[in-house]
């Protein structure tokens, strides 16, 4: 036992590291952007005073701090989702999005920002009231329709997770949901404006600013739903790292697992997907960052440290989008990938490394 773990969970002073980590981050996101906010008056804000500048105020309560806290959601929840789906499937380079939840939410965006100029495309004019009324209603149609093309390949996921007893099978199957909502998805593009296309491919780029304060009424509790999830199933997962038949032996109900740890794992994906966009490789890379800091296969262990830890990695990725002092943005999923091949390409030259971990 490593002084990162105690009694099968993070020792204090590997949780004290950890959230001391995700304040600094966190104060970092709030400091940094076009603007330059002092540390001081950051703290006078949030504390409900005045700041020095009275423009501060707007910047760090009506921007700063709700992006702030949507990148924390996010990257908490799509890291404990990676953290599920490696350990479900065996495999290491799985995400969140492996079953084609976030393939269901795309295609959701796009009936809404392309399916009427498909539609009129294909001859069908009633497509064009439809997504029109829909378009009106901005972002929120937005998160309406990915939250529903995400809910209906989550709901066939949980389905067939009942029927097939085979994990690889359920992996196949959601692979093909994935990439038949691509194909539909490319088929609208195809078919589509180029201004339609362009905002679609804006959505595509990924961003945490896009939730309004009115808006975390409903992605709050979706996310802590999930992470609640996620956080209770550290001991069936533990036992699945050894296989089913072993954990079925050692008393679990492998399928009601399996359906629990989908559904959450979903649910965190499709709550990020339909509020902020796709966002890649915080999944994948987070978890194993995790496994290479603790020396550990106990999701005890793991799964509050990649919670925090993706938590901060958002942060500082979206700090480093907004190119502090400059008024230049970068597109969120460009500074996830300079980070996310790296760690991908450590992943596939420890690949023997690796695998072990999934069979302790």
């Amino acid at each position: 036992m490593g002084k990162f773990e105690k009694e099968g969970k993070l020792s204090g002073w590997a949780l004290g590291w950890l959230l001391g980590g995700l304040a600094l981050a966190f104060l970092l996101s709030l400091r940094f952007g076009s603007v330059e906010i002092p540390t001081s008056q950051i703290l006078t804000v949030l504390t409900g005073g005045e700041p020095e500048k009275a423009a501060w105020a707007d910047v760090v309560l009506k921007f700063r701090l709700p992006k702030a806290i949507t990148a924390m959601l996010v990257g908490a929840g799509l890291s404990a989702a990676g953290l599920m789906m490696q350990t479900l499937f065996r495999n290491p380079l799985a995400d969140p999005f492996i079953l084609g939840v976030s393939s269901g939410a795309s295609l959701g965006v796009a009936l809404v920002m392309m399916g009427s100029g498909a539609g009129a495309a294909l001859g069908f004019s009633a497509a064009t009231g439809f997504t029109a009324g829909l378009g009106a209603l901005g972002d929120l149609s937005l998160a309406a329709a990915a939250s529903a093309g995400a809910g209906a390949v989550l709901a066939l996921v949980l389905s067939l997770s009942r029927r097939v007893n085979s994990t690889l099978t359920l992996l196949i199957v959601g692979l093909m949901f994935g990439y038949l909502a691509n194909a539909l998805v490319s088929l609208l593009v195809y078919f589509s404006q180029p201004e339609r296309v362009q905002a679609f491919s804006l959505w595509s780029a990924g961003s945490f600013g896009g939730v309004t304060w009115s808006q975390m009424r409903v992605f709050v509790p979706v996310v802590l739903a999930g992470l609640g999830i996620a956080l209770g199933m550290a001991k069936p997962l533990n036992a699945l790292l050894l296989g089913d038949e072993y954990a079925a032996s050692m008393g679990l109900n492998v399928k009601r697992a399996r359906f629990a740890i989908l559904a959450g794992a979903s649910l965190l994906a499709g709550a990020a997907t339909a509020f902020c966009g796709p966002i890649w490789f915080v999944g994948v890379a987070v978890p194993h960052i995790s496994r290479s800091i603790f020396n550990t296969a106990d999701h005890h262990v793991l799964m509050p440290a990649s919670v925090l830890l993706g938590a901060a990695f958002a942060l500082l990725a979206d700090m480093i989008a907004q190119m502090p002092g400059s008024q230049t943005t970068l597109p969120l999923n460009v500074v996830m990938s300079l980070f996310g091949v790296p760690v991908i390409m450590w992943i596939i030259l420890r690949q023997r490394q690796i695998s072990g971990a999934f069979a302790r």
